[in-house]
């Protein structure tokens, strides 16, 4: 799913950059230039964002 249609940056990319390491929304504005068209991708690409640090968390506290 397209995340940003400006940019064209969808979903996989998103959580692909998640995956390398990307922790917050910042690192996403400089991978991906994320909102700085017309924004409207942002609330959708932090949603993104905190679904997949939680996923990741509960694999972190299941494998503990």
């Amino acid at each position: 799913m397209y995340v940003c249609i400006c940019k064209g940056i969808t979903d996989r990319q998103i959580k692909a950059s998640i995956a390398e390491g990307a922790g917050c929304m910042r690192d996403l504005y400089k991978q991906h230039d994320l909102g700085s068209q017309c924004g409207k991708c942002v609330c959708a690409a932090k949603q993104l964002l905190d679904s997949e640090i939680q996923a990741c968390n509960r694999c972190e506290v299941v494998a503990a």
